[in-house]
């Protein structure tokens, strides 16, 4: 019960935002907006990885932050079911390209329906499948339809 017993700022990057910034960047803006949606500001943040956000509160960075720490551990949790529950939102939009089966991640299942339906929105235009599509020709605008 990681909800009932801790303070939960939620913060998302867009694939958009990704492709423009890098996905460092962008995760690190991803973090201050789960700061900004904190219903409390902290005293401190614990992060995993080597980078931390532009922010005004302290930052301790910390490799394998997941395996080392407990709170990050839980950090880790809220944040793989949120997007767990995001992609499963996405499949129901974007029907045909099996979201709630590979949630996102570049699976052979996710390669196939990439390969058949060509990109949608969320598909990040920097992810490797997505340009070799475009390079390849086989698609001349993307457009955001539901299959």
């Amino acid at each position: 019960m990681i909800l009932a017993s801790a303070d939960v700022g939620i913060g998302i990057a867009c694939a958009e935002e990704i492709d423009r910034h890098n996905i460092l960047r962008a995760t690190l803006l991803a973090m201050q907006r789960a700061v900004a949606d904190l219903p409390r500001r902290p005293h401190r943040l614990l992060i995993d990885g080597t980078a931390a956000p532009a922010i005004d509160i302290p930052c301790e960075t910390m490799i394998h932050g997941d395996q080392r720490n407990y709170l990050i551990s839980c950090a880790s949790i809220v944040a793989k079911v949120i997007r767990d529950r995001m992609m499963l939102f996405y499949d129901a939009l974007y029907p045909g390209y099996a979201f709630g089966i590979h949630k996102g991640y570049g699976t052979p299942v996710h390669a196939a329906h990439l390969q058949r339906l060509g990109p949608c929105l969320l598909h990040r235009r920097t992810f490797a499948p997505v340009r070799e599509w475009q390079h390849h020709g086989h698609i001349t605008t993307l457009t955001d339809t539901a299959v």
